[in-house]
């Protein structure tokens, strides 16, 4: 049963019907989102049965764009731990981690792939083409490994090493392109309008997937929604997912307010940050980023106007740190806490630590493993 009912363009507006080929805006080429019937998924929610039943990416089956969820490929993604941090909390607030470096791919990339591959199948794709800097192609490689689809995954040349192993270990076809996230997006793209490839990555049905991390917060603290959730951004895709997961609730009645999202950003790229100090609508590429959290360094964001939304529309806030912060937090963390994260998992601690304002219950998404791009 499939409760989503069209897809908006969130610059312009105009309405498209669900497709094969739903990534971008027909007319003004801008990122969609999925309008649902949220009645219906009133209806779908038996809230004793629904709030009795274990944490995991599936439970929340009706917020996403699947005709038949017992033919979903899944690696049994989600349910993924919370952790409350006496290191950072204070009287003033807690401080959640949310440890998204336990996944099967070892980031939360997963969850968006589940989704994104299942659908796929359900629309008879038999090869799948993907641009990464590295996380994401690790995931659909492994789930269309598991779907036994053919794969092909685009990434720029200075990706991490550990990542690119884990690609190839899944079998996928890789191809790498000098030049930035940007380049590989573009070359990918090209790939699959001349092969007719079923083109994945930052678009509706990845973001759709995504929005389980916000899903579990919210059930993880027994429906009590946090103050702030703090989440790096890269393509923009999860931040904007967390908080469209948010406002779904509200919209059913689990929930009855909205957190402040926090985006943090690397000083290196940084271009929804610079949009949203400037009061923008607008976000001017970084032509040549450069951070070492690869998997933020997005130069020319694909969700980048959800993110600057998300942000705006929670009264949130945003944050860039440096590579010598973000690396501090990496070992913080591992010696602290012990949970090892990579540098883009860590950017939410490093912003964090120039948040000393913050007050009440604060998540921080722990974005992906720290052996995808040790230090």
């Amino acid at each position: 049963m499939v409760l989503a009912k069209a897809f908006v363009c969130v610059k312009c507006g105009i309405r498209h019907r669900p497709s094969k080929n739903s990534t971008k805006c027909t007319k003004c080429k801008g990122p969609l989102d999925i309008v649902y019937d949220y009645e219906k998924i009133r209806q779908a929610i038996l809230k004793e049965t629904f709030l009795r039943e274990g944490i995991w990416h599936w439970k929340y089956w009706m917020f996403y764009p699947i005709a038949d969820i017992s033919s979903k490929v899944t690696l049994m993604e989600g349910g993924t731990p919370i952790i409350l941090s006496k290191n950072l909390s204070s009287k003033k607030r807690k401080v959640w981690l949310k440890n998204e470096g336990v996944n099967p791919t070892c980031s939360f990339k997963d969850r968006g792939t589940t989704v994104e591959v299942s659908k796929a199948v359900e629309m008879g794709a038999k090869r799948i083409c993907c641009a990464s800097t590295g996380n994401m192609g690790a995931s659909v490689s492994a789930y269309c490994a598991k779907a036994n689809l053919k794969c092909r995954i685009f990434v720029p040349a200075d990706s991490a090493g550990p990542k690119i192993k884990q690609i190839q270990a899944y079998g996928a076809d890789l191809v790498r392109v000098k030049g930035t996230y940007t380049q590989a997006a573009e070359e990918c793209e090209r790939y699959a309008k001349k092969t007719k490839a079923y083109l994945m990555g930052d678009y509706s049905y990845r973001g759709e997937g995504e929005k389980s991390v916000g899903f579990e917060i919210a059930d993880q603290l027994n429906w009590k929604v946090p103050d702030y959730v703090i989440c790096p951004i890269g393509n923009g895709t999860l931040i904007y997912a967390i908080w469209d997961a948010f406002c779904d609730m509200k919209k059913v009645g689990l929930i009855d307010k909205l957190p402040k999202m926090v985006g943090i950003q690397a000083k290196g790229c940084s271009p929804v940050y610079n949009a949203f100090k400037k009061k923008s609508r607008k976000i001017i590429p970084v032509t040549n980023p450069k951070t070492i959290a690869t998997a933020m360094e997005c130069g020319d964001p694909l969700d980048g106007i959800k993110a600057l939304g998300a942000l705006r529309n929670s009264n949130g806030l945003t944050k860039t740190v440096s590579d010598s912060e973000m690396i501090r937090s990496v070992k913080f963390l591992a010696e602290k806490e012990g949970l090892y994260v990579e540098p883009a998992g860590a950017a939410c601690v490093a912003g964090l630590k120039k948040l000393n304002n913050l007050k009440g219950n604060v998540v921080c998404i722990l974005t992906g493993h720290g052996l995808k791009d040790p230090m």
